[in-house]
């Protein structure tokens, strides 16, 4: 281990960065335990306060642990950034035009608006020309869309695209007739299909935009390191105009960068790859990533849901460096607009973060990646948790406050065992904790503050600095609800509940009473029934928990209320939360917004019946037998008369009869399509008119 390091300087700086971030970590947790034992023991120590005193433990580590990074990377930004950050390296060729690899980015797909996909897309391919760089890329459309409907949309959207760019031939599109592996198997469908073709993969998601720029600069920085596997750019979110979308929006924002800085401080070569804005160099990604099939069924067996975490475990397993690029600029992604969307993607996240359980103990992970692996873990496992700990202080405060105290605790004994009051201690302990989670924010509030431009784009430093109030305010009032819809999942996942793998809903729609009220009535019900119980019995501890309750108590109109665009719209009017893509968009997101605003002139842009367009078009039947993907099965007398059963049913009661997968079925087979709706026949040469009769000539 000397050995190596004593041969590598960017390692040992690493290896000193980790030892003390790691002593910092440690140091906070054992101070903080040892307060918090030493107030549990007074008056003695019971089998309640030592589950109280594990819990506290187990969740004060991930927030000692953001509480450092933050720490760390307020330092480094203020003393000029960091030194390692593999986004510096291209400072001394900006300018530089020579030809780059070839690069693919891929944009995979599942049941999205294409209006949105398209855009994004099309925007990314006018940057790359307009930038001059269009020569080194080709975009691909990877779909594993089973809507019929949205199928033929895309078909039709990427027909336009073609027809309105310069470079058709940049374009690509192509739908897999089976979904394996979701997202992953797309990824690897792609690199058995087309990966020889390229040096790198730049994986976009549906909401997915980058700069010219950006895309150049990553595969600049693959070039100058080529022992790197990944580099990941960090994403920010755009776009959004609910008041959620826009509070959480401005968050990442504002707090995201001394983080980012702090977390590539102590990760360096060992970074996380977060499955989107990030380029792969294929060749070792497809010799080493393949993800292992976990033994056993769904939730916790089966396909890994969260391949992103273990792809980046494999590659740095394998010898290849994985990098987060923290300065590197022009990467966005949107945000869900809402608390139960937000609460949706957190269920399809949270089956396959918890199934990383069990690769903990991987042979040959990297000891940083273990740690990314954890913190995913933690990041849905720390709610029940947490709640579980709210729920045993309950118990122990109404013990205390109600039970008899023992004053003489052997029969002999001569002098009274005095109640000692802990409320000093527990005051202290509270504003501990209190300053581990608010100092970050106001450090992060503190730097954008010393900079004139940055707190400019935030529009200016009285409406920023209400923002972050009036942010802390929304995220604590928040938190409590979220914290008991990820415990539902965690308890659902491990009670053997399977996640279906639906696409994001990105609209922006907003929450209906009835719908809020089905989600979060049981918060509510908690809320009171909590509140009323220590309301009637220790009032002074329901002043403790009252953020905690009221949370609960606003579950249903808070839901409501921040889903809606109008309330987006007024904090934007009255300049709160506002964010630089906002009052200074970059030429990228004037783009897509232009996109967007002719999206609804467009035939491809509502609804349709994907089979009867089809049918009945023949310009959309002709494009959709052109990318159909090839037949590579042999025929199936059973299968074939499955589907001449599915054309009857059509032809007698119309495409209304049948499902969206019998409409998949019959879209999938060309021969059947031609059968349906056969080319029309070559017109007949025109006769010559007969000439009129001579006694009818006058």
């Amino acid at each position: 281990m000397m050995k190596i390091l004593s041969l590598d300087p960017r390692r040992i700086t690493v290896f000193v960065r980790r030892t003390c971030f790691a002593s910092l970590v440690l140091a906070t947790v054992a101070l903080i335990s040892e307060r918090m034992f030493g107030m549990l023991q007074t008056n003695g120590l019971t089998s309640l306060k030592l589950a109280i005193f594990i819990l506290f433990v187990i969740l004060l580590l991930p927030i000692a642990l953001s509480f450092w990074t933050s720490i760390i990377g307020f330092t480094v930004q203020f003393l000029g950034g960091d030194t390692l950050d593999l986004s510096r390296t291209l400072a001394e060729d900006d300018n530089e035009t020579r030809p780059l690899p070839r690069t693919a980015v891929v944009m995979p797909i599942y049941n999205e608006d294409p209006v949105r996909v398209f855009a994004g897309l099309k925007a990314t391919y006018e940057s790359l020309q307009k930038e001059g760089w269009l020569d080194n890329f080709d975009l691909y459309v990877l779909s594993d869309t089973t809507d019929p409907d949205i199928w033929v949309r895309e078909e039709m959207a990427f027909a336009d695209l073609k027809r309105e760019v310069s470079q058709p031939d940049r374009l690509f599109y192509r739908n897999r007739r089976q979904n394996i592996e979701r997202k992953s198997g797309n990824i690897a469908d792609f690199c058995a299909t087309w990966g020889d073709r390229y040096e790198y993969l730049i994986v976009f998601d549906a909401d997915s935009i980058m700069s010219a720029k950006s895309l150049v600069n990553l595969v600049r920085i693959m070039v100058k390191n080529p022992r790197v596997g990944i580099v990941q750019a960090p994403p920010l979110p755009v776009n959004r105009r609910t008041l959620f979308g826009r509070l959480h929006q401005f968050a990442m924002h504002a707090y995201s960068q001394i983080f980012i800085t702090g977390l590539n401080f102590w990760q360096g070569g060992e970074a996380n790859y977060w499955g989107h804005n990030a380029i792969i160099r294929i060749q070792p990604f497809c010799e080493h990533c393949r993800l292992p099939k976990l033994s056993g069924v769904q939730p916790l067996g089966g396909s890994i849901l969260s391949h992103d975490f273990v792809e980046a475990a494999l590659m740095r397993r394998a010898g290849w460096k994985v990098y987060l690029a923290s300065e590197l600029r022009g990467s966005y992604e949107e945000l869900p607009s809402s608390l139960i969307n937000y609460a949706a993607r957190d269920r399809r996240w949270c089956q396959g973060n918890i199934q990383h359980i069990r690769l903990l103990l991987t042979p040959g992970f990297h000891i940083v990646n273990r740690i990314h692996l954890l913190m995913g873990i933690m990041s849905y496992i720390a709610s029940p948790l947490w709640l579980l700990l709210l729920a045993l202080t309950t118990i122990e405060g109404l013990k205390e406050n109600l039970g008899r105290h023992t004053y003489f605790i052997a029969d002999r004994m001569l002098f009274p065992e005095w109640q000692i009051s802990t409320k000093h201690q527990a005051f202290s302990l509270f504003v501990l904790m209190l300053a581990l989670l608010l100092i970050p924010k106001l450090l992060s509030l503190a730097f954008h503050f010393a900079n004139n431009l940055r707190a400019a784009s935030f529009g200016g430093r009285l409406k920023f600095a209400l923002s972050v109030l009036l942010e802390m305010l929304g995220s604590a009032l928040l938190a409590p609800n979220l914290a008991l819809l990820q415990s539902r999942f965690v308890v659902g996942t491990l009670m053997g509940k399977i996640v279906r793998w639906d696409s994001q809903d990105r609209s922006e729609s907003g929450t209906s009473s009835g719908e809020a009220f089905r989600r979060h009535w049981s918060a509510t019900a908690i809320g009171l029934i909590w509140g009323t119980l220590l309301w009637l019995t220790v009032p002074k501890l329901f002043w403790w928990f009252a953020p905690v309750i009221g949370g609960f108590l606003l579950a249903i109109p808070l839901s409501i209320w921040s889903s809606r665009t109008s309330l987006g719209e007024w904090a934007r009017k009255h300049g709160l939360f506002l964010i630089r893509a906002e009052l200074a968009p970059p030429r990228i997101l004037r783009d897509l917004h232009q996109e967007l605003e002719r999206a609804p002139q467009r035939p491809w842009s509502a609804g349709i019946d994907g089979l009867t367009e089809v049918l009945e078009s023949p310009q959309v039947r002709e494009l959709h037998l052109a990318l159909l993907p090839p037949v590579v099965t042999a025929s199936d007398p059973m299968y074939e008369h499955h589907v001449r059963g599915l054309e009857l049913k059509l032809q007698h009661a119309g495409p209304q009869s049948l499902t969206r997968s019998e409409k998949r079925e019959l879209l999938l087979d060309p021969a059947v399509i031609r059968r349906l709706r056969p080319a029309p026949p070559q017109e007949e040469p025109a006769r010559p008119r007969p000439q009129p009769a001579a006694s009818f000539a006058h």
